[in-house]
C-alpha cells in the first residue's frame, strides 16, 4: 500500500511522542479533507491506528512515573506524586 510520507517507514512503536503525537495529527488532517484515494486512505487510517497506540502507551508509562514509592510498614507502596493532578 502506499505511504505519504518517509515519516511513515519508521515503526511507530520506535517513536517519540512528540514525533508520534505530530505524524498522528497530519494524517487526522489529511483523513479528514477526505480527497486521498481509498488505498491511501486506509494506509494512513492503519498508520494512524498504531501511532495512536503508541501515545497511548507512552502516556500511560509516564503515569507511572508520577507515582512514587513511599515507605510502608516493612515494605513499600505505590502512591500519587505529591502535587500530581488526579
Amino acid at each position: 500500500m502506499p505511504r505519504t510520507t518517509p515519516k511513515s517507514t519508521t515503526i511507530a512503536a520506535d517513536l517519540p511522542f512528540e514525533q508520534a503525537k505530530k505524524e498522528l495529527e497530519t494524517i487526522v488532517r489529511k483523513l479528514e479533507e477526505g480527497q486521498l484515494p481509498l488505498a491511501e486512505a486506509l494506509a494512513l487510517f492503519e498508520r494512524g491506528q498504531a501511532l495512536a497506540t503508541r501515545c497511548g502507551a507512552l502516556l500511560a508509562e509516564a503515569e507511572l512515573k508520577v507515582k512514587q514509592l513511599v515507605p510502608q510498614g516493612d515494605g513499600y507502596e505505590l502512591q500519587e506524586f505529591e502535587g500530581a493532578e488526579e
